[in-house]
């Protein structure tokens, strides 16, 4: 039963951060140049991420799953049917690790194009499946 409110707790977390990522990505296409909110829309991204991956491991958790990481977290949900996509989600995780522990200009440019045109949708999909939950 704990496991079945944590999920749920995290979720609103996750909900907040999508929200917040949805409205970074508007801002950033308003002024794709500003390096300021580059650098915004990739840390937005990588909490958003971050707490996606963590909601889904609770919510497989609840369901009996044991997932110690986050590639086995996003196998396991691809696996259940829960998340489409497994070889993005993995690519996301990947930018994500990357964007946390370096920067380059060239690397973010890549990385911001992804997030807008495939990880958001990635992250969309599971919010709008973890909101019928």
């Amino acid at each position: 039963m704990e496991q079945d409110i944590r999920w749920k707790q995290r979720f609103q977390n996750f909900e907040k951060a999508f929200l917040r990522l949805e409205e970074a990505i508007r801002i950033v296409k308003g002024e794709p140049d500003n390096a300021l909110l580059q650098a915004g829309l990739i840390q937005t991204y990588e909490f958003t991420f971050e707490l996606g991956w963590k909601t889904l491991k609770d919510f497989l958790e609840a369901e009996g799953f044991i997932v110690p990481s986050p590639k086995a977290t996003l196998r396991q949900a691809y696996q259940s049917g829960y998340i489409k996509n497994g070889d993005r989600w993995l690519k996301a995780l990947n930018d994500r690790n990357l964007t946390a522990h370096t920067y380059d200009d060239e690397i973010a440019t890549e990385v911001i194009k992804d997030i807008q045109e495939k990880y958001f949708f990635l992250l969309k999909d599971l919010y709008v499946w973890l909101k019928t939950q």
